[in-house]
């Protein structure tokens, strides 16, 4: 598995080249918007709810608020077949110049 850094994310996102997953709670991300075209999937309901919601073929840049929940989270996407990064917390993409929709 190759790392994804939130800036390399940012930019394969510009591009369409990656799906975006966002697995904090649904208050977090009302609190703070959301890296904008992200999906939004809460990390208890990954493994219920990935492959009916997440089309496989792209990689999938995973983060949460600091990057605990987005391992796990990459972790159980690895296991259902997906190429999966964990990109840290919101602010990393935030910090790497990730467009944010509220």
């Amino acid at each position: 598995m190759t790392k994804l850094s939130a800036n390399q994310a940012v930019a394969k996102a510009t591009q369409n080249e990656i799906v975006l997953l966002d697995v904090r709670d649904a208050s977090e991300i009302a609190a703070s918007g959301i890296a904008l075209g992200a999906l939004h999937i809460p990390l208890a309901l990954v493994a219920l709810h990935a492959q009916e919601q997440i089309a496989s073929g792209k990689p999938v840049a995973v983060y949460c608020a600091v990057g605990g929940r987005a391992g796990l989270a990459t972790q159980t996407l690895i296991s259902l077949g997906y190429d999966a990064h964990n990109i840290g917390g919101f602010s990393d993409w935030v910090q790497a110049g990730g467009a944010v929709s509220q």
